[in-house]
């Protein structure tokens, strides 16, 4: 049971670092962590003067955290996704002051460009730091049912496409050290638990209408294999327990739905209370937005986290109606540049 969990939010959909944060809220907005970290560039009637909004993140289409959790004075590191570019990441990530030695483990939540696609370019940065640290190569944490691309069938017909999944060789390239995790698994110095395939419990987390899994040459002479896939049984959740919080939850697109990945946290430790779901909630889109309200009802009245903390593919709609339902006090956004520190109770 961890003493603190910190996570830095290094890629989301959005960025926002002046609005206000609730009382009770444990979020650090971007600017004031650039604040404490940049050197003054003058004085005036006996003040700092820090220059910060040149050094702000950059927000793209993707989802990315740095987790820490720390027990007495040690502390572990793992990388929860890295977004669709690499070079975005490693910019973020340096505007941030991330120590890149540090990170052990990258944990992929799910086989999707826009949470995998920088995986090459941000493992080979880790690798290389660590090397030059004298530490050893950082895993790579994913599952073993890799598809080779995967895109939605709008109804028109036409195949919307996220670009290929990076290979495994890549990444070994890149300096990774691959472990392959369908199943349940602690991570990080049993700091961290990675899922395996969510429980599909409600009835209205129905998986992502209109997906396909394309695997290139697994067919009979070589053919294409493309397959309705939409539950996506390779997405897993993140979770980590601090000493009198709870349960933190990290679901970076909740195709299994939020609430599924919530339920299959409390099963995985029993008795412990949810903290904060931080994460994308995909509730965005119009087959899936009816399920805005069971989704917000459930959260609420079952799930009963702490503070809810949505990003990346959540959706306004469904951020308005959570913000209606959880506000004051219990709603923080997840937005790039933004970081929770959960410190025990």
């Amino acid at each position: 049971m961890l003493d603190e969990l910190t996570l830095t939010v290094v890629v989301d959909n959005e960025t926002d670092t002046l609005s206000s944060v609730d009382a009770g809220v444990p979020q650090l907005p971007e600017v004031v962590s650039h604040i404490a970290r940049r050197p003054p560039t003058r004085r005036h009637d006996g003040h700092d003067c820090v220059t910060v909004f040149d050094h702000l993140c950059v927000a793209c289409h993707g989802f990315s955290v740095l987790v820490t959790g720390r027990i007495g004075d040690e502390r572990r590191t793992v990388l929860f996704d890295v977004g669709p570019y690499g070079d975005v990441w490693l910019d973020n990530a340096e505007r941030l002051g991330v120590d890149l030695a540090t990170i052990e483990s990258v944990f992929l939540s799910h086989w999707h460009w826009d949470h995998s696609g920088g995986l090459p370019v941000v493992v080979e940065a880790i690798a290389a730091a660590r090397r030059a640290a004298g530490r050893p190569a950082p895993a790579v944490d994913v599952h073993p049912d890799r598809p080779d691309q995967r895109g939605i069938k709008s109804p028109g017909g036409t195949f919307v496409m996220l670009p290929a999944e990076p290979t495994l060789a890549a990444l070994e390239a890149a300096g990774a050290a691959i472990e392959l995790h369908p199943d349940d698994h602690l991570l990080a110095g049993d700091r961290f638990l990675g899922s395996g395939a969510i429980e599909r419990v409600t009835s209205y987390e129905a998986g992502l209408v209109g997906h396909h899994s394309f695997r290139f040459g697994a067919g009979p002479g070589g053919a294409d294999v493309v397959v309705a896939d939409p539950f996506i049984m390779d997405e897993r959740f993140l979770a980590a327990e601090v000493r009198g919080r709870g349960v933190t939850v990290l679901s970076a697109c909740s195709h299994a739905g939020i609430v599924n990945a919530c339920l299959g946290a409390k099963q995985r430790f029993p008795g412990a209370d949810i903290d904060v779901v931080l994460g994308g909630y995909h509730l965005a889109g119009g087959p899936i937005e009816p399920r805005i309200g069971p989704t917000v009802d459930d959260l609420d009245t079952l799930i009963a986290p702490r503070i809810i903390a949505p990003g990346h593919c959540t959706g306004w709609r469904a951020k308005a109606a959570l913000a209606d339902r959880f506000a004051p006090g219990r709603y923080g956004p997840s937005v790039v540049g933004t970081t929770y520190s959960l410190l025990a109770d």
